[in-house]
């Protein structure tokens, strides 16, 4: 019995040992090292294999793997953005504030995010109406669709968007799709087979492949981008399953938020899913910056928004997204008003949502009444508590799921995308967010923010004193491992 105590001992002690230097070997940050550290102590052995396929942080090939003469193109389309953008005149585009000012500084510096003016921008909030739309403009589709969402599920709305594909495919349409396996629900080779068979190209993204090599399995695909003709494109929160037409019954109304570009925005989108396809296509299968890819749409369809979209990942050097919001934050004079699915920020972020309320600053977040994943929304729960102690204003949507990506801050600036404010969305997931320089659209965010109140609970100091211990232990047990979730 004392050789069998010694020697579990001992293998604690090695585990241990091991855990310290495996977590420790690379920078990373504090929240990521406790999370790893509980991991790999706790559940000894099986937290190595996890930490083989979630931890190692994504390899250091470059995963887009861009030529000279790739970043060369992506210039000249930066350029073509602001030379259409400067070119257009059908409305008069309203001057930017200096907070605006210096967040365009901000995202061209990090990003060499293009500043696009002239653009009409539509919002959507319900899936019937976003769907119904799009299968609109990919029916009217003359020339290409690129298409690229992290689910793109095999059931009754998946097989309509799929099939209106085909039927351009067999009119003459060039189709690319990429989409992410982990997120696709029986979305199989074979289901896409007739779509390649009439001339359309499907590529899975290429964090899914190798996985036992690379180490991706942590790093998805979230980006929800469609391009058509060049001219138009969408971006936002709705990804392609019946439950986000509202068909789950586990979920109910499901409440999201989507955009549609018409203008050279359009430009920026389209150069994000052109570097997301080649490099996740067969080398065959690559395709260049050509002209056909970026046609400027007629002033008729144009309006008077600025935009910038910005497409942030783990090979990005820094976390471009967040910083972006905790400009926006820093910067607020008046009310922050957020919508999320997930709230699990990390230490930065906490420290400006705090700051901005006790600045009396209006800071309200929006998250939904139910989960989708337990341990997310249980550490939702958690930060949830402690942003109401601190002053914020946090609200639990009771109506459906609510899957909003949004932000407004002041009377002039919103955000819509596929960023959750969570650390996966900061630092893990392929993202990609607009950028709305815009009183008119701060208006709209704003009605569609108050309309969602109507269906919502302020929570209070008195509801998180009466939470069961039970609840409590699953939120802060939650937390601890929110880094990694």
């Amino acid at each position: 019995m004392t050789f069998i105590l010694a020697s579990l001992y001992l293998l604690l002690f090695i585990n241990t040992l091991a855990a310290l230097i495996t977590v420790f070997r690379k920078p990373r940050s504090i929240q990521s090292v406790l999370a790893w550290m509980i991991a790999l102590t706790l559940l000894p052995g099986i937290g190595f294999l996890l930490y083989a396929f979630c931890g190692r942080g994504i390899d250091q090939e470059s995963i887009l793997n861009l030529t000279p003469e790739d970043i060369s193109d992506i210039e000249t389309i930066e350029m073509k953005v602001e030379t259409d953008s400067l070119a257009y005149s059908g409305w008069i585009i309203p001057p930017l504030d200096s907070n605006a000012q210096k967040l365009v500084r901000y995202l061209d510096k990090t990003q060499q995010s293009p500043f696009a003016q002239g653009n009409d921008v539509k919002l959507f909030t319900d899936g019937q109406e976003k769907f119904a739309q799009l299968l609109k403009d990919i029916a009217a589709a003359k020339e290409t669709i690129h298409i690229e969402y992290y689910s793109f599920y095999n059931d009754t709305l998946g097989n309509r968007v799929l099939h209106a594909l085909e039927e351009r495919a067999r009119a003459g349409v060039k189709v690319r799709l990429i989409y992410d396996p982990w997120g696709s629900k029986k979305a199989t080779k074979k289901w896409f087979a007739p779509l390649k068979n009439l001339g359309g190209e499907v590529a899975p993204f290429v964090t899914s492949k190798n996985v036992l090599l690379k180490t991706r399995l942590n790093y998805h695909l979230h980006r929800k981008i469609v391009v058509i003709d060049g001219l138009l494109a969408w971006t936002g929160g709705f990804n392609i399953a019946d439950q986000y037409v509202g068909e789950n019954p586990k979920f109910g109304y499901w409440r999201d938020s989507h955009a549609r570009f018409v203008g050279p925005v359009a430009f920026t989108l389209q150069e994000i899913f052109i570097r997301d396809w080649n490099a996740s296509c067969q080398k065959k299968e690559v395709i260049h910056y050509e002209d056909k890819f970026f046609q400027g749409a007629p002033t008729a369809l144009r309006g008077s928004h600025s935009i910038q979209v910005v497409a942030d990942g783990p090979e990005s050097p820094e976390d471009i997204l967040k910083g972006a919001m905790i400009r926006m934050i820093n910067d607020a004079e008046k009310r922050v008003w957020i919508q999320t699915p997930y709230l699990i920020p990390d230490d930065s972020m906490m420290a400006t949502l705090m700051i901005a309320a006790r600045s009396d600053i209006d800071v309200r977040i929006m998250i939904p009444c139910m989960p989708d994943h337990p341990f997310i929304y249980r550490a939702t729960q958690y930060y949830a508590n402690i942003l109401t102690k601190q002053g914020v204003k946090v609200y639990i949507y009771n109506n459906g799921f609510l899957h909003a990506k949004t932000s407004l801050v002041d009377d002039n600036l919103c955000s819509i995308g596929s960023m959750n404010q969570d650390i996966r969305s900061y630092s893990l997931n392929f993202e990609a967010q607009a950028f709305l320089y815009s009183r008119e659209l701060n208006l709209k965010f704003e009605e569609i923010f108050i309309k969602d109140l109507e269906h919502c609970t302020l929570l209070t100091e008195e509801m998180i004193a009466n939470q069961s211990r039970w609840l409590r232990f699953k939120q802060n047990f939650s937390r601890l491992l929110s880094p990694i979730l």
